[in-house]
């Protein structure tokens, strides 16, 4: 496991989670990365049985539901042989050899929305990894005759076992990879695979840069923002300096790098073509000589993430994170280009990056973000869950207060409450009104406006990449819900309708 995926690191919330019992065969461990948006539902089935489970959240709710399913299993396996041995200790090896992996996986899972991978031991030694029907969440396993490992990630197995990229397969999406006590390992179906929308922020910050593809589609992410820096800088390449924000950002920076170089390649190619009759070789020289400048210029002294810094400590945090290279950019001459895999909140440009980078006195900060606008809450296993906390909603709301459109917040929050009397599996997401009275562009001069501490004296502009450039980059994997509101489950429309009405109502919590 990575880190939690909402508030507190504490150790109530450490995985993995057991159910005791006496019985080696309803004994069960689940750990996993995943977020159910309709735990309450899960809550209320299982008080519909006769249970009290100790506490309403989706890990220990996902925990019994197993369990149930796991217990029934059991008794259905005992009544099936029990007159069949002459001893308790030969059912009890009966039922544990013959438990049926696949259908307790089937019946508890058939309702859960949301994003997982989940792993899960029983006390005899029965083992599962199962996926979400929609591929939100990602996993990973290699077998060979002395192990079987499951990851998230395919460089974590590659690294610790030794093992070449064509030999990891991927679990497919609504199936459980299920791992008998005997050794046997099989590929199971236990749910209907849904339109597959995996996690594109798994592709730009999530997972380990290591990996092969996504360490290509991070370079093309850093490639694809070229054309809109360029317009930021009136294209003098000569008068800027190109550098990134540490360390999720660098692989995206070698392809913003290479971007660049194509660019200035190609001016360079068509000085000399038009200037072929008249060249001579010290004229050659001088069109091919100038390079761009790259500096790392942004130094991370603490090997910390802020992202995923719990929210009471992330804003002490990011003031002590950053420092700077001093001597590397021409004080009011240069543009200072600094690229970052994402803007989520914005508490560290503001609080922190942009203070530091106007020290260096560059004529103009340039930050772009290699992730679109984040604009809706994610709810299947990545901590963005309040819509108050997004610095482009924030940017939106602004607008739509200077341009005399306040009306549109009071309607949508009253479209939001009707949604939310509906069931979950005919809601739409209503929240998409906040945005469309403005281009992307606007939002992200609004978003550098309020980003922009008073004391930097430097011309702020912050770029986002554009969704089309996203999915360009990272084909396989479409889901981009944080950023369109596109949901692919209705558990995740509800979850925005009701993070707007929290946020209208002041409610500082989670939509889920």
């Amino acid at each position: 496991l990575r880190y939690g995926t909402f508030g507190k690191n504490s150790i109530e919330n450490c995985h993995p989670f057991l159910r005791q019992s006496n019985w080696r065969s309803r004994n069960l461990v689940v750990a996993g990365n995943f977020n159910l948006t309709n735990v309450d539902e899960l809550f209320s089935q299982l008080v519909a049985l006769g249970q009290h489970p100790k506490e309403m959240a989706d890990t220990v709710t996902i925990m019994e539901r197993i369990g149930h399913f796991l217990d029934g299993e059991a008794t259905r396996q005992f009544i099936k042989v029990k007159d069949q041995f002459t001893s308790h200790e030969e059912i009890t090896k009966h039922i544990e050899e013959n438990l049926d992996i696949k259908k307790i996986l089937s019946e508890a899972a058939h309702k859960w929305d949301g994003g997982y991978t989940m792993a899960g031991m029983i006390g005899h030694g029965d083992a599962f990894v199962t996926r979400d029907p929609w591929g939100i969440r990602p996993a990973f396993y290699y077998q060979d005759d002395e192990v079987v490992v499951v990851a998230s990630e395919r460089p974590v197995i590659m690294t610790a076992f030794n093992v070449p990229l064509e030999t990891i397969k991927e679990i497919a999406p609504g199936h459980a990879l299920i791992v008998k006590k005997n050794g046997t390992v099989t590929h199971e179906h236990v749910r209907s695979p849904k339109d597959v929308s995996s996690c594109s922020f798994e592709r730009i910050y999530f997972s380990r840069g290591s990996d092969a593809d996504i360490y290509e589609e991070r370079k093309e992410l850093g490639r694809l923002m070229v054309d809109d820096i360029l317009k930021s800088i009136d294209s003098d390449i000569d008068n800027s300096v190109f550098s990134f924000i540490p360390n999720t950002a660098e692989v995206a920076y070698y392809g913003m790098v290479k971007g660049v170089e194509d660019y200035q390649r190609k001016l360079q190619r068509e000085t000399l073509l038009q200037e072929r009759e008249t060249l001579t070789n010290e004229r050659i020289n001088e069109i091919l000589s100038p390079r761009f400048r790259i500096d790392k210029i942004v130094i991370k002294d603490a090997k910390m993430r802020t992202f995923i810094t719990a929210d009471d400590e992330r804003d002490d945090m990011v003031a002590h994170v950053y420092d700077i290279t001093y001597g590397t950019v021409r004080k009011g001459i240069d543009n200072l280009v600094v690229i970052d895999d994402s803007i989520v909140r914005g508490t560290t440009l503001k609080q922190s990056i942009l203070k530091i980078l106007d020290r260096l006195q560059p004529k103009k900060i340039i930050i772009a973000s290699s992730a679109p606008q984040i604009r809706y809450p994610d709810c299947y296993g990545i901590d963005m869950a309040k819509i108050g906390d997004f610095i482009a909603f924030q940017a939106a709301i602004e607008l739509l207060k200077d341009n005399n459109k306040t009306e549109v917040i009071d309607s949508v929050y009253a479209k939001a409450k009707a949604e939310l009397l509906k069931p979950k599996e005919e809601q739409t997401n209503v929240v998409k009104e906040i945005y469309v009275s403005f281009t992307d562009e606007q939002i992200s001069h609004k978003i550098a406006q309020l980003l922009t501490p008073t004391s930097v004296r430097a011309q702020v502009d912050i770029i986002y990449q554009r969704v089309s450039n996203l999915h360009k980059a990272c084909p396989n994997h479409t889901g981009d819900w944080y950023f369109t509101g596109n949901y692919p489950t209705a558990g995740g429309i509800k979850v925005v309708n009701t993070a707007y009405v929290n946020w209208v109502e002041g409610k500082n919590i989670r939509a889920y």
